[in-house]
């Protein structure tokens, strides 16, 4: 993370409007972000992959109404009045940064999407072995694209498998810090703070569409 994304950040957050935030960074470093948007009274939201070479990633960052954060910006804007240098910030509270990094994670690769994927990634193996088969020709070609199939079906078992128990320790952290699951309308699983009314705005524009504001108690 750059003094220049921050900047650029706190640049766009004084329309008072969502901003995204698009970036090749870790997550990490976006949570940094994000961090740093909280202290100056917005929120994360959401994040989801960009879909181009680069692995770019875009955030989502709101104006948060409540009285906590109203106050909590107006504080720190009179004790940091230069942070809009990109220099000169709050300190990052430690815990509040996990906090961060596991919710952009399990939003990247939720219980949800990993599943979307896991069909996704069979269809492909499936076709490209077939492919591969009809490419090699001869009587081998079925047992090789056979073989080829359920050796990438079986690594793809096991990257689910480790997927799941990775984001059941993300989840685990934020039950723990009193956030709450919720499941909206799409079947999508999200953690949301203490307090908070809704999943959070999706994207206001692009594949996002318009604000989804329903969410139901998730079942456990």
């Amino acid at each position: 993370m750059s003094k220049r994304q921050v900047r650029k950040m706190l640049g766009l957050m004084a329309s008072g409007g969502p901003v995204e935030v698009t970036s090749t960074m870790s997550v990490k470093k976006l949570a940094r972000l994000a961090f740093f948007a909280q202290q100056f009274g917005y929120e994360y939201v959401d994040v989801r992959q960009a879909g181009s070479r680069n692995n770019a990633m875009v955030m989502l960052i709101m104006p948060d109404p409540s009285p906590v954060a109203r106050t909590r910006a107006a504080q720190n804007w009179a004790q940091y009045p230069n942070a809009a240098d990109g220099v000169s910030l709050p300190p990052v509270v430690p815990n509040a940064l996990e906090l961060l990094k596991a919710r952009i994670n399990f939003d990247l690769t939720g219980r949800h999407s990993e599943k979307q994927r896991l069909v996704y990634a069979a269809l492909a193996v499936t076709v490209g072995s077939l492919l591969v088969g009809l490419r090699i020709g001869g009587d081998s070609r079925f047992l090789v694209a056979g073989i080829m199939w359920g050796s990438c079906l079986s690594l793809l078992a096991v990257a689910f498998t480790l997927g799941r128990r990775r984001n059941a320790r993300y989840a685990a952290r934020l039950q723990a810090a009193g956030f709450t699951p919720v499941t909206d309308e799409k079947g999508r699983l999200r953690y949301l703070p203490p307090g908070a009314r809704t999943p959070g705005h999706p994207f206001a524009s692009g594949p996002y569409g318009e604000p989804d504001l329903s969410a139901r108690p998730h079942p456990g």
